[in-house]
């Protein structure tokens, strides 16, 4: 079969190539958006979270059976076309529960303890820190907006560091009581938070669901934690809120410069055993597309309910 993949980084087409042999492949660095230019006969197409999935661009693959994701998240690859045509669709689920969750205390931890400010001055053999006093995340309360595989190993992460956590999800899960996690509603995790880590996939019912509304019901001085989906905050909020935003993930960049805001490019998933994962997963998949097996990772998508 024609399989075409898009977003490809270097150890990933070696990957591909290994393993699927038998097919005929063909590698982009770009997106799909990018790349495809004009009408293919792709049997399956796999891309990444940067690629967006259009009516137009599925015009374009009119031999098109399996679309693949190489991410968690799915919300760049909906549109109507897709849910009309019944084209087999899958994700990776659970690939970066750790790489994500340490990289929020990552980043948490620079807000804290300024420890990226202080790197720079000593590199510029300034010593000073007397205006870098920091907080202690012990006894802290952590709220966790979803308790999925990364928030759930978020919650392991902060009772590692004493902290005491509030959650809220839309099911509640096994980790709640093995971590003795307060499970709440939506309003009380928000009040209670002294850090907010936001784990929640994008869709219809969680796009924006820290909106002025719910911001109101913040403290004054809360640590918020976004490294899931920017839309998750208020477009607006980014440019009004002055406690401490902590993002790998942003609406619009040209927030990025605010002095409340710490921003990395859409990182938190990058480690070389995240990565290991995204191969290994993606490849199962497939291979279960070309045996004509059922998906591991098969997305139920419909317009209504665009989660499984």
């Amino acid at each position: 079969m024609k399989i075409a993949f898009f977003e490809v980084k270097p150890e990933e087409q070696e990957f591909f190539a290994k393993h699927l042999k038998n097919q005929e492949l063909y590698f982009f660095e770009n997106t799909i958006n990018d790349a495809l230019t004009d009408t293919k006969e792709y049997d399956a197409v796999s891309l990444f979270v940067h690629s967006r999935i259009t009516d137009e661009i599925l015009e374009k693959l009119p031999a098109l059976k399996y679309l693949q994701t190489r991410s968690t998240g799915y919300d760049h690859i909906k549109c109507e076309a897709l849910y009309k045509r019944g084209l087999l669709v899958s994700n990776v689920a659970g690939y970066g529960g750790p790489a994500v969750a340490e990289f929020s205390f990552s980043l948490l931890l620079n807000a804290t303890r300024h420890t990226h400010t202080a790197i720079e001055r000593v590199k510029q053999s300034n010593f000073e820190y007397s205006d870098l006093k920091g907080m202690e995340l012990f006894g802290k309360t952590l709220g966790i907006l979803g308790l999925g595989t990364i928030g759930s190993q978020m919650a392991r992460i902060g009772k590692g560091f004493g902290m005491k956590t509030v959650a809220y999800s839309r099911t509640k899960k096994p980790i709640v009581d093995a971590l003795g996690i307060d499970f709440y509603d939506l309003d009380s995790v928000l009040q209670k938070s002294d850090i907010l880590m936001l784990a929640l996939p994008l869709t219809p019912a969680t796009k924006n669901i820290i909106n002025e509304k719910n911001a109101d019901k913040l403290k004054k001085d809360v640590i918020i934690v976004n490294t899931a989906r920017g839309e998750l905050i208020e477009d607006v909020l980014y440019g009004r809120m002055k406690n401490i935003l902590c993002l790998d993930v942003i609406s619009d960049l040209k927030y990025i410069h605010r002095n409340n805001i710490l921003y990395t490019p859409h990182m938190a998933y990058y480690t070389k055993e995240a990565l290991q994962r995204i191969m290994q997963i993606s490849l199962e998949n497939m291979k279960a597309f070309l045996a004509g097996r059922k998906l591991p990772n098969c997305l139920k998508l419909s317009c209504e309910r665009d989660y499984r």
